[in-house]
């Protein structure tokens, strides 16, 4: 009987303790206690977590470094497409724009009949100054037809194959060509040379040539159709001991950058050689 009674009394103070603690815990009273207590509990936690983090991440460290690097060649394989088609469109883009300029020119001037040709070769020497064009015969093309561009007179064919043809530039050192200015209209050659100058020779004395004054073929000699620009004057050379004026000429086309031009095929130069008049011998 005493021992049920024990008992009794042992719960029932046991209950008073759990409601008093509870009551203490609603009123904040244990907080204080409760870090002390819990405080060591979190700080293990955390410890615990971190190096199980850190273990975790060296465990799989191999597999996502592969992963990177699979990760990473996929990425410049997809640049380095990305960038070849870049260049592919500019390079369309480039041959679209200069193509329409040359149709542009082709309306404009219709008492003409043209060929395109795209340059695939330039001659490496530096004592003559030629470009190689994929047409030729087969197309119609014949040695010494006019080449030109939206821009003006690049030279002419000097030799042609079925499907290929050498152009001979008006810079190079064979090349002389009869010429007028635009504003005095004084005759004139235009002569190439071996550096790519374009040199304005036996101008009369009495024409005033100024820098920037406009050189354009004349059609004398019948190598080349009349009034094709071909450049403007940048420095004139006169003195008065000289039976002529000379001058240099800077060409209004970029050689080095030409990509397409346009061949004159309905030109047919005309041979007056045997017409000129040779000195007579002693």
């Amino acid at each position: 009987m005493r021992s049920t009674s024990t008992r009794s009394f042992q719960t029932v103070v046991l209950g008073l303790l759990i409601v008093g603690l509870i009551a203490l815990a609603l009123g904040g009273y244990l907080s204080p206690l409760t870090k002390v207590v819990l405080s060591p509990l979190v700080s293990a936690q955390t410890w615990l977590s971190t190096r199980f983090q850190t273990l975790q991440n060296y465990l799989n460290a191999p597999q996502d470094l592969a992963r990177l690097r699979e990760r990473n060649a996929d990425l410049e394989a997809e640049v380095s497409r990305l960038e070849g088609e870049i260049i592919s469109l500019e390079q369309q883009l480039s041959e679209t724009r200069i193509l329409s300029a040359l149709v542009d020119f082709a309306r404009l001037n219709p008492e003409n009949r043209y060929t395109a040709a795209a340059v695939i070769g330039r001659d490496p020497s530096p004592f003559v100054k030629y470009l190689i064009v994929n047409r030729g015969s087969d197309a119609g093309l014949r040695r010494g037809m006019p080449v030109i561009t939206e821009q003006g007179l690049v030279g002419r064919v000097a030799a042609v194959t079925s499907g290929a043809a050498r152009i001979q530039l008006v810079t190079d050192p064979a090349s002389s060509i009869n010429v007028y200015l635009k504003s005095s209209a004084a005759q004139a050659v235009l002569n190439g040379s071996v550096t790519g100058e374009l040199s304005l020779e036996q101008v009369p004395q009495s024409a005033e040539v100024l820098p920037g004054e406009l050189v354009l073929s004349s059609g004398l000699g019948g190598n080349y159709p009349p009034d094709v620009l071909l450049g403007q004057v940048s420095t004139v050379r006169r003195r008065e001991t000289d039976l002529f004026q000379t001058a240099v000429v800077q060409p209004v086309i970029d050689f080095s950058q030409l990509q397409i031009v346009l061949v004159i095929t309905n030109f047919r130069p005309i041979d007056i050689q045997p017409l000129i008049p040779t000195p007579a011998g002693p």
